[in-house]
């Protein structure tokens, strides 16, 4: 499995030709699944539970070639952090059970 790639941002100006978000906090989650299985595993395993807050947090996730990446906006810091930390424990765990008894390099399962 690869890198977990974490990028924040706070209130900003946003200087490309997309509308800007009424959401003034936003972080992107990326995580290098290591294939295309893994990550659709864990990308289903995410995608039953939604936002507690929806009025409060968005999140957004995207699959491409092995990755998923995850985009999430709130309207205040802390609704950010809370919803970030509570999501982030689910694809560790499911990365480190992928490691532990997915298929070995080398086998076919």
């Amino acid at each position: 499995m690869g890198a977990i790639v974490v990028n924040t941002e706070g209130p900003s100006i946003d200087s490309t030709d997309e509308p800007l978000s009424e959401w003034p906090f936003s972080c992107d989650l990326e995580v290098d699944c290591g294939s295309v299985e893994n990550a659709s595993m864990i990308f289903r395993a995410l995608n039953v539970d939604k936002e507690l807050q929806p009025d409060k947090v968005k999140r957004q996730m995207l699959l491409s070639d092995g990755r998923l990446s995850v985009h999430f906006e709130a309207v205040e810091a802390r609704f950010l952090r809370a919803s970030f930390s509570a999501f982030v424990d689910i694809p560790t765990l499911a990365t480190k059970l992928i490691e532990e008894f997915g298929p070995k390099e080398g086998s076919r399962s």
